[in-house]
């Protein structure tokens, strides 16, 4: 199996696979409170792990190579909890722009970022323009579970997509890093079933401790080790697509 992994290569591998105009996959995630049973290290554990597949899975094909993890992002809203890292909004920016200048001064051409944690995704999509014109990358963000919805909503049982700490996450955890999930806190791991409330088309600012007492939004005690599978393979499928589809990405 061809290495995919960035942190793995040689910089003449990485140099080759710029001339053979590889895809850049770029995870970003956050380092962030995940309620009583799970580290606080999954958003980006899952992230990587999603990105690592996916390459594999399109390798033959499609030449593609996994940068490190960004781990910090935006994560204030979990701050009150304990455990957590988080940048603002000019410090996210300046990081993503050096690593982004970064591959395309070794001769990359296109980046695909792709996201694990939703505090992250309005402040991708704010910065994406500045990013392509200081850059001149071919750059596309997604978030790795949206690009596989319809097929999570398939397998989760009192949710139909990814929440926080929850049974999907916590199912993912089960399978991708086992030994870290504190299965003797399950019993209290959930919270309410959703994190927003409030008049349609209104945005506010909440703390997650305004919201659940747990850290958790969602139940995680509906979490297997089947469905980790599951939704790990979906999520996988999900990026892999992109990934071969990148000609027609417009």
């Amino acid at each position: 199996m061809s290495c995919v992994m960035w942190k793995f290569l040689t910089a003449a591998e990485l140099t080759a696979k710029a001339a053979a105009g590889a895809i850049v996959v770029l995870p970003v995630a956050s380092v962030e409170q995940h309620g009583p049973h799970l580290p606080v290290g999954v958003d980006s554990m899952l992230t990587e792990a999603v990105c690592e597949g996916a390459a594999h899975a399109v390798a033959a094909t499609t030449p593609v190579v996994v940068a490190p993890t960004l781990w910090c992002g935006m994560a204030e809203h979990h701050m009150r909890f304990g455990g957590t890292f988080t940048f603002d909004i000019p410090t996210y920016r300046a990081v993503l722009l050096g690593l982004l200048q970064s591959v395309a001064r070794h001769g990359f051409k296109r980046v695909l970022i792709v996201n694990g944690h939703g505090g992250n995704i309005a402040a991708l999509a704010a910065l994406l323009p500045d990013l392509t014109r200081a850059t001149m990358l071919e750059l596309r963000v997604t978030t790795y579970f949206e690009q596989a919805r319809a097929a999570l909503a398939e397998v989760l049982e009192d949710q139909d997509g990814v929440h926080h700490a929850c049974e999907a996450e916590t199912s993912m955890m089960l399978v991708a890093a086992p030994d870290s999930v504190r299965r003797d806190r399950l019993a209290e791991a959930y919270g309410p079933p959703h994190s927003t409330a409030g008049p349609p088309g209104v945005v506010r600012y909440r703390s997650f401790g305004d919201v659940t007492a747990t850290g958790v939004i969602g139940d995680a005690r509906r979490a297997t080790a089947d469905k980790g599978e599951k939704l790990l393979a979906a999520c996988r499928a999900g990026i892999a697509a992109l990934l071969r589809n990148a000609q027609t990405w417009d």
